[in-house]
């Protein structure tokens, strides 16, 4: 075995890691498939013979190159949302399908994906590295360009993000997040008797004008009526996870995990009384979202 095929054999050892990384700092498998590409082709060109650890190199440039693709990705965020572009749909741009997308999403955790794509370039990447790899904060502060104690206040901040600013007792979140789990379940199901067994018999449910078909009525009301047109989406909520949505248990819809829709309940006495769902881009942008704790 030659040194090129021995380099090799020891990157594939690795690929599982970077990738797993690099998920969880984009939230989209074939992006992190490109920055694990990106990762070896500048192995190919280093002087490998001189790397002390192998994964903390490839794992130090898998995380550089992330960034300047979250860095580009927010660039590109801004040049649409100052010239009022329209939001394109969401669709597969290479081999990765869907089925793989939602079992990489569900792997790492869905809300965590959505709430992670609210924070900074360097804010997203201290976290991924520390909280979730491990990583010392005097490997990371180069990485983001920071010295390690800037790093820690990165991580810091973008954990108080994460896990939201809890104004909500933990009993009460257990109480609604017990009510949406059971909501999810059925719907996921199809399972019209069990949507009515959470449901108010006078439920309301109100849409904005991006949620509903042009024309559909923005508010429905009662339990059967809606559950009906409900079920009718069951395939698609296994792109739903529950979080925290405005400091009360919610749901955030996100396939390929980017958030296209949230819905947010009002509870009284175990039954969801009030639902409203959000699907307004700009709406979107200003909830406040936390993960739930396992």
């Amino acid at each position: 075995m030659d040194k090129t095929e021995e380099l090799a054999k020891a990157f594939e050892e690795q690929r599982g890691h970077l990738r797993a990384v690099a998920y969880r700092m984009l939230g989209s498998a074939s992006e992190a498939d490109d920055a694990v590409q990106e990762a070896w082709l500048r192995l190919n060109r280093s002087d490998a013979g001189s790397i002390r650890s192998l994964e903390a190199w490839l794992t130090t440039v898998v995380a550089r190159v992330c960034l300047d693709m979250l860095r580009s990705r927010k660039s590109r965020r801004e040049d649409e949302l100052e010239a009022e572009t329209v939001e394109p749909t969401a669709k597969n741009e290479d081999a990765s399908s869907p089925e793989e997308e939602a079992m990489l999403a569900d792997s790492v955790g869905l809300a965590l994906l959505v709430v992670l794509d609210t924070l900074g370039p360097a804010e997203r990447v201290a976290f991924v590295l520390h909280d979730v790899f491990d990583l010392p904060f005097e490997e990371i502060g180069p990485i983001v360009g920071r010295n390690p104690a800037a790093a820690r206040q990165l991580a810091s901040r973008a954990r108080r993000r994460v896990r939201g600013q809890q104004t909500t007792s933990s009993a009460s979140l257990t109480a609604q997040r017990t009510v949406v789990d059971s909501f999810i379940t059925a719907l996921r199901a199809g399972d019209f008797e069990g949507l009515l067994a959470v449901l108010d018999p006078d439920v309301v449910v109100r849409l904005d004008e991006a949620a509903g078909a042009p024309g559909a009525p923005r508010e429905l009301r009662g339990a059967r009526n809606w559950a009906q047109g409900a079920v009718a989406f069951s395939r698609l909520a296994r792109f739903m996870q529950t979080a925290v949505v405005n400091g009360s248990v919610g749901l955030v819809f996100a396939p390929n995990g980017k958030l296209t829709r949230a819905l947010s309940f009002t509870i009284t006495n175990g039954k969801i009384v009030e639902v409203e769902i959000i699907a307004d881009r700009d709406r979107l942008q200003k909830l406040h979202l936390a993960t739930l704790d396992s």
